[in-house]
């Protein structure tokens, strides 16, 4: 059976990743998740002074022939090497690290339903829908402790470049959603259809 894709998609700290562990222990079966954030590109020595006025919420920060190409790998049912992201040096690590092909591939990331060579390569497209003021709190949390940032470079980047590009670029893409999840992981009766979905696909 050729793998199934189901792409999940959502603002920045919507509560995606949860609702790919979720998904996942739902259905009891083993499955790759595959993150978006893997593929961003890596700054020029020339953008590096200026990180802080970079947009990595604009769809040109991301490499999306690479998330193609990993996915259609994937898919054909091989292995796939991907790149590694460093979110503190704003660059790709020079090695590279192996995903592992599945019967179900969890394709996660704020522009998950961006591209159309993408989406169609998809069984299942879901939008996790989060108030705007829980994803900036979980976002401060996150960018703090994992990302080295301070909560005024947080909060600077948030209004200039993460809620701009949410209105103009993601939330848009929900128009594409088969499944609109609100509250992420913890809705159960959303997490219970996407498992009856799938369950559907896998028999």
């Amino acid at each position: 059976m050729e793998p199934i894709v189901v792409g999940i998609c959502g603002g920045s700290a919507s509560g995606k990743t949860s609702l790919c562990w979720k998904v996942q222990e739902s259905l009891g079966v083993d499955c790759t998740v595959l993150e978006m954030d893997n593929f961003y590109r890596g700054l020029t020595p020339e953008q590096l002074p200026n990180v802080h006025e970079y947009n990595f919420d604009h769809p040109n920060a991301l490499d999306f022939d690479d998330i193609y190409e990993a996915l259609k790998t994937l898919t054909q049912g091989h292995d796939a090497e991907i790149p590694v992201y460093d979110f503190k040096t704003h660059s790709r690590a020079s090695h590279k690290q192996t995903i592992k092909t599945n019967k179900l591939i969890l394709y996660e990331g704020i522009y998950s339903l961006f591209d159309p060579r993408i989406r169609d390569m998809m069984k299942l497209k879901v939008f996790v829908h989060t108030d705007d003021d829980l994803r900036l709190c979980r976002r401060i949390k996150r960018d703090t402790a994992e990302r080295g940032r301070s909560v005024d470079n947080v909060l600077d980047q948030y209004f200039k470049f993460v809620k701009p590009s949410y209105d103009e670029y993601i939330q848009p893409t929900m128009n594409y959603a088969d499944i609109i999840v609100p509250h992420g992981a913890f809705n159960k009766v959303a997490v219970d259809l996407i498992v009856l979905n799938l369950k559907n696909y896998l028999v």
